[in-house]
């Protein structure tokens, strides 16, 4: 389908097509995303239980890093989105070179803190002396990776926001296979290359980074796949900023509530003992599978709702988010179901032989599973939210999900009823679904069309 009259193609037809065109690549790239910390945890696990240590320490403060990259990036998705479905190209190119602009000075900024700040940080965390030397190199490392981290996270979150998902897959597919060559390679030596051990494995992951970084602002600056950014329109524009940094920071506040949230439900579930811990780690990793493709269609409908805000199309915008939230609710709701029936089975593959622990893990995904579909409303709903600009709702749906609702419940219900530690499992299904009803009732309560609406016509009587 082409794009006729300035217009997107995402503004018109099937809404159906185009959300599966959109969903399917990024639920792949997200799943290669993932191949990183698998392809180093294997590899580093070659050189025993401390590098693997070494590297897991960082993990958490990484992913706040990545968070604030990840909330002002989505910025840079939502302002080029709905420009694009305003058919306004001029807008487009300008608004993705001022976030290249911005996004390079704060991974600068970002790398060097994390470099020197890596000691007190390493040993905040709680990095012994026999891992310490070893964690401090492998976050230095990775902090200047930041740089072209952000840089390629820029070009995935801009392609996006035109509707292009499958260059950014393409390439983070080629720099995962890379990054299966470079981790041995870095981390081991080989010839004349010689061996970094734990910091081999960030070595090889700047490299793959910094190539993916080369690859999109190539694309961009080249200007043919729908977006050219020019050196020129790379200035300061305080105005500009201003709106990045208002659609940014709750995003990145969004993702970051979320993993705070998850360390607190951690330190909650092992004072219950390392059988709890393990049962909860197993019903984690199966959550973590299950949010990949929700968070797919979020990030489609955000596109989607963007382009059709930008138009105009506030009833077609509404129709992506019905459509949407049906696809994630059933959808979600079967995988659940199936994962209920296969609870055991799932437990075990991860845990053989542990009878308790299989036990308590196969319980604690019963008890969850099958709240699934309603996880999914609430993602699908953020991404309607976040494509209409109104990125502080998502935020507070997920304050309100784990530090209202799940954290209070698990802590209620585990110290103070029978259901012991199973109070924390309860507490998933219960904050899913009264997450889920907040989102739905905000969703069709319309308030957000009101205020897109009304913005759209005083930006116009501003002009």
């Amino acid at each position: 389908m082409n794009e006729k009259g300035g217009k997107s193609r995402f503004t018109e037809g099937k809404i159906f097509q185009s959300l599966l065109r959109l969903a399917l690549p990024i639920i792949f790239a997200n799943i290669l995303q993932t191949a990183y910390q698998l392809i180093d945890t294997f590899w580093l696990g070659r050189l025993g239980a401390n590098a693997v240590a070494a590297v897991s320490l960082s993990f958490p403060i990484l992913f706040l890093v990545l968070s604030l990259g990840g909330g002002l990036t989505l910025a840079g998705t939502v302002i080029v989105s709905q420009y694009k479905g305003a058919g306004n190209q001029r807008q487009v190119d300008y608004s993705s070179s001022q976030t290249v602009f911005v996004i390079f000075f704060i991974s600068v900024f970002l790398a060097a803190l994390g470099y020197f700040a890596a000691p007190p940080l390493m040993r905040l965390v709680g990095a012994g002396p026999e891992i310490l030397t070893e964690s401090i190199n492998y976050f230095q490392v990775t902090s200047w990776g930041f740089i072209f981290l952000f840089m390629f996270f820029v070009f995935q979150s801009l392609m996006r926001g035109i509707g292009n998902v499958l260059l950014p897959m393409y390439i983070v597919l080629a720099t995962v296979f890379l990054n299966l060559v470079l981790d041995p390679l870095f981390i081991f030596g080989y010839g004349p290359v010689p061996g970094f051990g734990v910091a081999g494995a960030a070595v090889a992951s700047v490299i793959t980074q910094g190539l993916s970084a080369a690859a999109g602002l190539f694309i961009l600056f080249r200007g043919k796949k729908g977006i050219k950014i020019n050196r020129a329109d790379m200035k300061p524009d305080s105005s500009w900023t201003k709106r990045m940094f208002r659609l940014g920071i709750p995003a990145s506040l969004d993702q970051s509530t979320r993993a705070a949230g998850m360390t607190i439900m951690v330190m909650l579930v092992t004072s219950f003992g390392s059988d709890v811990v393990a049962a909860y780690g197993i019903g984690s990793r199966i959550l973590s599978l299950v949010i990949v493709p929700a968070l797919g269609f979020a990030m489609a409908t955000t596109t989607l709702v963007g382009q059709n805000v930008g138009a105009s199309k506030i009833k077609r915008a509404e129709k992506i988010g019905n459509l949407s939230n049906k696809i994630a609710f059933f959808g979600l709701t079967g995988i659940g179901l199936l994962m209920f029936v296969f609870a055991e089975q799932l437990t075990a593959f991860f845990v053989p032989g542990d009878e308790r622990v299989i036990r308590d893990g196969a319980l604690f995904i019963k008890i969850m599973a099958p709240s699934f579909g309603l996880l999914g409303v609430q993602q699908v709903l953020n991404g309607v939210f976040n494509g209409a600009g109104f990125t502080k709702a998502s935020l507070l749906i997920s304050v309100f999900n784990l530090w209202i609702i799940r954290f209070p419940f698990a802590y209620v219900l585990s110290n103070n009823t029978e259901l012991d530690f199973k109070g924390i499992w309860w507490s998933f299904p219960v904050s899913n679904l009264m997450a889920a009803a907040v989102a739905f009732i905000y969703f069709k309560m319309g308030y957000w069309k009101v205020r897109t609406i009304r913005r759209r016509h005083i930006n116009s009587l501003q002009k």
